[in-house]
């Protein structure tokens, strides 16, 4: 194996901090706020009681989230290797904010977060009903992410140092400029540059966005829900999410450096990998339900155990294994967390 100074920076990840606030919460609740099951959303002004309803009425734990960096803190945690990974995004400051500083420094970040003067430190509501989750996110200071942030030589010395870059879909609402100048860098360096579909209303609100980057997609990750809504904003007229995934691989490309790699998760179903218009199903690691605390963060972990071993250069097949493995330790906890140490050979 290559010494760590290899992957020194190695994996850099860019979107939107959010503080969960979580709790098993009843379908009355639910209904209330007008939520879905398996379902993230950006929180309107009918959102915005819930949270302290939530302290109020529910055990809530607060825990560091956001998607992108629930994906990098995986990662870096499968990795191991001390400085492999890098994380920008915006914060307030705030006790919230001081206390993301603190959990993503303590999982091994090398972080570099934008301060707003502004506003709070954005929040999500994790609401969980049977160990499904549903995702409400109060952006706060996440939305006041400014590309002048990325420019900056100390933070640009990151993108530099970087060979593989990971940005969820969720950050397109947030900074299209920062997403570009990354993507552009990575295509003109022959770097890998990976996004995650991560919402429906992602792929119907945000098309646009979505399609400017997507030639400079590498690797796109999604679920299935996800990749049946980019279907139908494309008007495939097919739900077969094998057919999808082969379509989304298909799309053109930037440049042709390497051929671009669809992941589709499917909760308890195989993983489909769509490549050179073949697809290959991998099953996941069984779970009874009993052992199921909930799903947040499942697909984070998934992509942060697919990329601890895409930068070591893996197979694809080693690379699921290790997602499957991430997200089966992250759905039998709650929310994005883990032991100290992955088993994992």
């Amino acid at each position: 194996m290559a010494s760590s100074n290899n992957y020194d920076g190695i994996l850099l990840g860019m979107g939107n901090p959010l503080l969960d606030i979580s709790a098993v919460v009843d379908e009355d609740f639910l209904t209330k706020y007008d939520v879905k099951l398996n379902n993230a959303i950006l929180a309107e002004e009918k959102h915005l009681p819930m949270y302290d309803e939530m302290s109020s009425k529910f055990n809530v734990e607060y825990i560091a989230g956001g998607a992108t960096q629930n994906s990098i803190k995986v990662a870096q945690w499968m990795l191991q290797i001390p400085g492999a990974t890098s994380y920008m995004g915006s914060i307030g400051k705030d006790k919230y904010g001081e206390a993301m500083k603190k959990d993503a420094t303590a999982a091994g970040l090398n972080v570099h977060y934008y301060e707003d003067e502004s506003a709070p430190t954005g929040t999500c509501g994790v609401c969980v009903v049977g160990g499904e989750r549903s995702l409400i996110a109060n952006l706060s200071a996440a939305n006041c992410y400014k590309v002048d942030h990325l420019k900056k030589p100390e933070n640009w010395a990151l993108v530099e140092k970087a060979k593989f870059y990971y940005i969820a879909g969720f950050f397109l609402t947030v900074s299209p400029e920062s997403i570009q100048l990354v993507s552009e860098h990575a295509a003109a360096n022959n770097k890998v540059f990976t996004m995650n579909l991560s919402a429906p209303f992602i792929c119907e609100f945000f098309k646009d966005a979505q399609e400017k980057f997507l030639p400079y997609m590498d690797y796109v990750f999604g679920n299935e829900t996800e990749a049946r809504t980019f279907s139908k904003v494309h008007g495939w007229e097919t739900e077969d999410v094998e057919q999808i995934a082969i379509k989304i691989s298909q799309l053109p490309k930037a440049t042709g450096t390497y051929k671009r790699t669809t992941v589709i998760t499917q909760g308890a179903d195989p993983v489909v990998v769509a490549e050179d218009g073949k697809v290959t199903k991998y099953p996941v690691i069984p779970l009874p339900k009993e052992k199921l605390v909930d799903t947040n963060g499942a697909g984070d972990a998934f992509v942060g155990g697919f990329m601890s071993q895409l930068v070591k250069e893996k197979s694809i097949a080693e690379c699921v294994k290790a997602g499957c493995y991430a997200s089966n330790v992250v759905i039998q906890r709650s929310g994005c967390t883990y032991p100290e140490k992955p088993d994992f050979n």
